[in-house]
């Protein structure tokens, strides 16, 4: 089974991307969503020891949360001991599952798959990539999001520029979604043809 690392900057079209892989047919392990349902569930309680004030309502409030460690890097670090594991817990089983029906593909959706040193755990990697401005007009389009955050948040990812030198394939969403698209089904072809 082949393990497709999917990758790619805030803003660049991942989550777009890895919708076209599942459309066609590749289970697709978001780890982002992942952590989405770490923050209502087994994660809470953790968190909150780690960063008081930090839940409401039985769940994790990304935005407090967001205020306690962007820009912190001891408390990042700390948010990253508690969440990754539970993240590569959630991977193992999803590919355990992949496993038993016989998948000839998979696809790793990882943020931060170079940052974090997760290349050693795919086979290959996709970059989503778009222009630098597109990239900016699409983030700060978002609800709640400013160009302080925006840049804080790239700070902390690796260069558009140097995940491409390190990319077996890159869909590009800035040049229109029918040209992504076909990127993905050129990818596909060459990597695993789907019977």
């Amino acid at each position: 089974m082949i393990r497709i690392g999917l990758t790619g900057s805030i803003g660049m079209g991942k989550s777009t991307t890895a919708d076209m892989f599942a459309r066609r047919g590749v289970p697709v392990h978001d780890a982002d969503r992942t952590v989405h349902q770490l923050y209502a569930g087994p994660a809470v309680p953790m968190i909150e020891a780690a960063f008081p004030g930090s839940t409401r309502d039985g769940s994790v409030d990304r935005g407090l949360l967001g205020e306690m460690v962007v820009g912190n890097k001891p408390a990042l670090a700390r948010l990253e001991e508690i969440v990754h594991p539970l993240v590569r817990d959630a991977e193992e089983a999803f590919l355990a599952e992949a496993e038993r029906h016989g998948r000839r593909a998979v696809l790793l959706d990882i943020p931060l798959l170079f940052e974090t040193g997760g290349r050693n755990r795919v086979d290959l990697c996709v970059v989503v990539t778009a222009s630098a401005d597109i990239q900016k007009k699409r983030v700060l389009a978002r609800s709640g999001m400013s160009l302080e955050r925006f840049e804080a948040i790239r700070a902390k990812q690796m260069p558009d520029a140097e995940k491409r030198l390190r990319a077996h394939f890159l869909i590009d969403t800035g040049l229109g979604l029918e040209l992504a698209e076909r990127q993905v089904e050129a990818c596909l072809r060459a990597i695993a043809p789907m019977s």
